[in-house]
């Protein structure tokens, strides 16, 4: 029984700590650049976006799609770098979960 009591106070524990590394990422930055800087995206390691900036320069309505091939890029660079950082993050914590896993 004290083994049981010792593992749900472990897991209050984590669920704190968990709790404080989701903030935590919502505050940690990404930056990811595509189309040679014209397509910038920032994004946060829990995994939103948190900006897009685009050089007014490269806007051509005419490569309308070809903007729309940055932008994608830029997002899906700036999600693998978040995600990237975000496991960096969540592995700092796998050493306090013991015997729970």
């Amino acid at each position: 029984m004290a083994g049981f009591l010792q593992k749900a106070k472990e897991a209050v524990q984590m669920r704190g700590e968990m709790k404080q590394i989701q903030n935590s990422l919502s505050k940690i930055d990404v930056t990811y650049e595509a189309g040679g800087g014209k397509v910038k995206v920032v994004a946060c390691a829990d995994m939103t976006i948190r900006r897009i900036e685009i050089d007014p320069r490269s806007i051509d309505p005419a490569k309308a799609d070809r903007m729309t091939e940055l932008i994608v890029a830029g997002v899906n660079g700036a999600l693998r770098a978040a995600k990237k950082k975000a496991a960096s993050e969540m592995s700092k914590m796998s050493g306090s979960l013991g015997g729970l896993l």
